[in-house]
């Protein structure tokens, strides 16, 4: 009969002690609701957040939780468990991305606010890296693509100059001699516009054509919109402007208040608000009203 190595023993041991089923949050998760919302978990030091989710079920959501060994750290550090309900998804998603940023949970890795945030900017046929905190994004056009960091936001653009055979030079990636060819047209991973091969017209068209997909819409509206959200219980109004979340509100009268006295927080483009409500505010798959 093989025989157990002192290291496994150890391993299958320190796993059977740390996960135990959190009969303590039990109660917590009888009363969760069945519709949409955040639930947050909270420790037990000054009742600090541990994690911040959402889920169309919370109830459901939260079982789940429970049920996931991997998950066992923070459900031993958790002491109770709160939930926030809303109207819909879109909600849900919009107050976890606010709650995560406003609070920074132990567990939550994603959603965290970046302090920086870049794109790509098309100046005069070539691109740049740009930051927020020099033009509003909500309002500049030709953007391409969000990111954390100068460096990703290059990264980025390499991986489109490699993807489709676009030469470094021209999008100033790479710094060629005066009448000579980039290394990559040698070894044909650039269509070689640098040695005449295509005209720069015909690059910047392809260039043009593979950032489509990155592109950053400008915020549609004058000013403040809401998003309208609707369930057996309740109805929302998530007030947004400039892609910009300023809150949740029961009535239109309310809603309009909230996008007079909020307005100052829209004063720097959101990328997780941009990225949950791109879709419905520019398809209108959700009833708004202009504020």
């Amino acid at each position: 009969m093989a025989s157990i190595s002192p290291r496994h023993r150890r391993d299958d041991f320190e796993a059977s002690r740390v996960y135990a089923y959190p009969q303590h949050l039990r109660e917590a998760i009888e009363d969760a609701p069945t519709g949409a919302g955040v639930y947050t978990f909270h420790g037990a030091e000054g009742d600090l957040p541990l994690y911040i989710g959402k889920s169309i079920n919370i109830r459901a959501r939260l079982l789940s939780h429970l049920r996931t060994e991997d998950e066992a750290r923070m459900l031993r550090q958790t002491q109770r468990i709160s939930h926030i309900r809303t109207a819909g998804e879109i909600g849900a998603l919009l107050l976890e991305a606010q709650m995560i940023k406003a609070q920074h949970p132990l567990f939550n890795q994603k959603l965290r606010r970046n302090k920086q945030l870049c794109s790509l900017q098309m100046t005069g046929g070539v691109p740049r890296v740009v930051d927020a905190k020099d033009i509003d994004f909500a309002t500049q056009p030709d953007l391409y693509g969000l990111y954390a960091s100068r460096h990703a936001a290059l990264n980025a653009l390499r991986a489109v100059a490699d993807q489709h055979k676009l030469c470094y030079g021209p999008l100033g990636l790479e710094k060629l001699p005066p009448g000579k060819a980039c290394f990559r047209a040698a070894i044909r991973q650039c269509a070689g516009v640098c040695r005449g091969d295509e005209t720069p017209e015909a690059h910047r068209e392809r260039l043009f054509s593979s950032l489509l997909a990155l592109r950053v819409e400008c915020w549609p509206y004058p000013g403040a919109v809401g998003l309208i959200e609707r369930d057996a219980e309740f109805t929302q109004i998530h007030v947004v402007k400039h892609w910009c979340y300023l809150g949740s509100a029961p009535s239109a009268e309310a809603a309009q208040a909230l996008s007079q006295t909020a307005s100052q927080a829209a004063t720097h483009f959101d990328a997780d608000s941009y990225k949950i409500l791109c879709r419905p505010v520019l398809t209108q798959s959700v009833e708004m009203v202009l504020l």
